[in-house]
């Protein structure tokens, strides 16, 4: 996909808005969004049947159950594919005014990857996912403080995925396990629009776009983008990135406009860090969090 024209419409949109810089005043603590992507990956591996995944659970509700309107484990079995075992997976599921008819779904993966298969040296021992699994994660915590105290005019839905990240390399009838999971079990009203946040945490950030949420909702990641740069974060890049499949998919093919925001350089074009064990808490930082999360807020102040 190529971005020749959208991209000469938004260069001469920024020149234009450029001289009156825009102060986001969206109260998005990116400190406290670093401390929960840490108390995540303190809690180890949270790959499915995990002890660590049951601990997760149970942190992500005692943070949102006092926050949502209303919160929904919402518990899903599969067999194994690698194994004869059950997989035991929870979608985590924050509806905030779930009344309202206009909706947007914020979401994120929780899970992590079951197996490190780049790593040279343990190559098949569960990654604890600090970028790729928490990063997402804890924008969404934050965000959801904030729309508790200070709600937005469409009725939000946070969920947070479980088994994104199971399937072996190459294998994708097994990953996007959640996702694919809610679009056949979603509660109602269903949203019109999906923003999926996935490896946002890279203290190196840079987000470009992924052409399979930009055919999806063209519009939709030309506000964002713009609104970002206005705002003063270059993090994001209005030029082609890497195609995506990832939790934004199983909606697009429902018919639903849904984007990825997603880093997939981490740290840089060679992805050293991805599915590795160095994907820790330290390649992180709060600044990239802000960068996303107080972009993500500002916009939904606007809708």
């Amino acid at each position: 996909m190529q971005l020749n024209f959208h991209t000469f419409y938004l260069s001469i949109l920024l020149i234009m808005c450029s001289g009156v810089p825009l102060a986001a005043q969206s109260g998005f603590d990116a400190e406290r969004a670093f401390e929960d992507l840490h108390a995540q990956c303190d809690l180890g591996p949270r790959n499915p049947n995990s002890d660590g995944a049951q601990a997760a659970i149970q942190f992500y509700s005692s943070i949102l159950k006092p926050l949502a309107d209303t919160l929904h484990l919402q518990n899903f079995q599969m067999d194994d594919p690698y194994s004869s075992e059950q997989l035991n997976l929870t979608n985590i599921v924050a509806r905030f005014q779930p009344k309202k008819t206009q909706r947007i779904i914020l979401c994120a993966h929780w899970d992590t990857r079951p197996r490190a298969e780049y790593d040279p040296t343990a190559p098949t021992r569960p990654m604890i996912g600090a970028n790729d699994g928490a990063s997402g994660v804890a924008i969404l915590l934050e965000i959801a403080r904030q729309l508790q105290s200070n709600p937005v005019n469409p009725g939000i839905d946070i969920i947070l995925f479980d088994g994104e990240d199971y399937g072996e390399p190459r294998d994708l009838e097994h990953y996007l396990l959640g996702s694919r999971y809610y679009v056949e079990h979603p509660f109602k009203p269903m949203a019109q629009r999906v923003i999926l946040l996935d490896m946002v945490g890279d203290a190196e950030l840079t987000i470009k776009v992924d052409p399979v949420s930009y055919r999806s909702a063209p519009r939709l990641i030309e506000e964002i983008w713009a609104l970002a740069n206005d705002i003063g974060y270059d993090q994001f890049q209005l030029v082609t990135g890497a195609s995506m499949y990832d939790d934004h998919v199983p909606f697009i093919e429902k018919g639903i406009q849904a984007i990825d925001i997603i880093d997939f350089e981490y740290p840089g074009p060679n992805n050293a860090y991805w599915h590795t064990h160095d994907d820790t808490p330290d390649k992180c930082s709060a600044e990239s969090l802000e960068a996303v999360g107080n972009t993500l807020l500002s916009w939904l102040y606007q809708q």
